[in-house]
């Protein structure tokens, strides 16, 4: 991969986009029952006007195991670009207009990690996503977040890609997407996020809830998995890992 085009976040030749050099994972607890009427303040009014500003919503997702839940992803070139696009979108006049409604469903919204892409090439490719376009019916997307020692995080990213993501791989779940936690000062403190963790967060797709039950049968009787390399991946942690089954919105580009 050439690595300046990688932080640019396109390839030269336009053939293939990644997104983003810093995203925000962000999850959203809501009152109950309220996070359609949520996902249609978002979908209907929200994604177009901060892409304006600059950055990129990169996808909205239900959470299949919290009803409560909604989580979404969007992406920036840089932290200083975080920051204008976000005091330009929320101080602009249609956060101002919608801003009571899109509250009215949370409980809380500062449930948010901040990261970057864990190697060259582990950002997200979305090359010729339509926002709105379908997957077949009932695809998910799965995220893992993973709480890494700092001193051994170089360690786990090396293990993870060389290792565990061919593996995984071959367990049918090929690695959508990987990132660490971006350390860079809070560059909009307006919006807190998560400073004090340091992640590894894997995203997987899966054609359904089926394919991702059929995967995680086969991880649990791997003797390669169980036997060696989820321990060894294991010492790195600090606290358990965190995972989530989400489907998309009708209007999430990932």
């Amino acid at each position: 991969m050439d690595e300046q085009a990688w932080t640019a976040g396109v390839f030269a030749n336009g053939a293939q986009t990644r997104f983003s050099p810093v995203v925000e994972l962000r999850q959203y607890t809501l009152h109950p029952g309220r996070r359609d009427a949520l996902i249609d303040v978002f979908d209907n009014h929200l994604v177009e006007p901060q892409e304006e500003t600059g950055m990129k919503v990169i996808g909205q997702f239900r959470d299949l195991d919290r009803p409560d839940r909604l989580i979404w992803l969007r992406g920036f070139d840089d932290m200083e670009a975080r920051r204008a696009s976000l005091e330009a979108f929320y101080g602009g006049p249609v956060w101002a207009e919608h801003k009571d409604a899109a509250n009215a469903t949370m409980i809380s919204s500062d449930d948010v990690l901040l990261l970057t892409p864990a190697w060259p090439g582990s950002a997200f490719d979305l090359t010729g996503a339509e926002r709105g376009g379908r997957d077949p019916a009932g695809t998910i997307v799965t995220a893992t977040v993973f709480h890494v020692e700092p001193a051994g995080e170089a360690d786990f990213v090396d293990l993870f890609r060389k290792e565990a993501a061919p593996q995984l791989a071959g367990l049918g779940a090929p690695l959508l997407a990987a990132f660490v936690t971006e350390h860079a000062e809070n560059s909009f403190p307006r919006l807190p996020v998560r400073a004090n963790e340091n992640v590894f967060v894997a995203f997987f797709r899966f054609a359904d809830a089926a394919a991702h039950a059929r995967h995680q049968s086969a991880l649990a009787s791997s003797a390669a998995w169980q036997g060696d390399l989820l321990p060894r991946l294991q010492r790195h942690f600090y606290k358990p890992p965190e995972a989530f089954r989400l489907a998309r919105t009708g209007r999430s580009l990932l």
